[in-house]
């Protein structure tokens, strides 16, 4: 298997309550209120324009382009504000990517912005390691379509099946089974609230329940 693909908020990065913190910041100064239940269970995996089209729809609340790239901004530059600085990587995350890059091509397919993804990764110590990094700004769509895994794989040279997706949602499993990539699913349950992604264990072709024991059986 040559090439491994990661996705990044929650996989290697340690920034999901973060995303959730500050999107609920946002979202409380429209008077709307967004429950962290309700965030892990229904919108996580989304970026952060199709979290607000999902969450708009489901409560009835009319918000034009505009609008949505309005607030997508401005919950952008809070996100930046939080993250500046400070080392938002999972603890074990340089070691474990080091070791897998030793035996495979390694990128990153993220719903993240990709200035974002490059900001952590220089804070973290990883800055120039992996050669191919596509956000969600790099893609026409994002999870769970298979654009970001389609294009990553396409920058790396290699075959969607000679390839794995490392994953911690059930929108990313399924955005990377739709582009051919084999999975592996990142189930960290004592971080995600009950009826989250992280619980529902999706049918991935592998679960580890962190970067080290997946370095170990890659």
């Amino acid at each position: 298997m040559p090439a491994v693909v990661f996705d990044f908020d929650g996989v290697l990065a340690d920034t999901e309550r973060v995303h959730l913190a500050v999107t609920q910041d946002v979202y409380r100064d429209r008077g709307w209120s967004l429950s962290e239940a309700d965030y892990f269970a229904e919108y996580l995996g989304y970026d952060d324009a199709e979290l607000l089209k999902r969450f708009a729809a489901d409560r009835g609340i009319v918000i034009d382009d505009d609008g949505i790239k309005t607030i997508v901004d401005e919950k952008f530059g809070r996100f930046h504000e939080r993250l500046a600085g400070g080392d938002a990587l999972y603890p074990g995350t340089r070691a474990c990517v080091a070791r897998i890059r030793e035996r495979f091509q390694i990128a990153i397919a993220s719903g993240a912005q990709h200035a974002d993804i490059v900001a952590i990764l220089l804070t973290g110590g990883l800055a120039g390691v992996f050669p191919v990094i596509v956000g969600i700004d790099d893609v026409e769509h994002g999870k769970p379509a298979p654009d970001p895994y389609e294009k990553a794989v396409m920058l790396l040279g290699v075959p969607p099946g000679q390839a794995v997706a490392v994953e911690d949602s059930r929108w990313g499993i399924a955005s990377a089974r739709e582009a051919g990539l084999r999975t592996a699913f990142v189930d960290r349950p004592l971080e995600y609230g009950p009826g989250s992604p992280a619980r529902e264990n999706p049918d991935a072709d592998e679960s580890v329940t962190d970067l080290l024991e997946l370095a170990q059986r890659l």
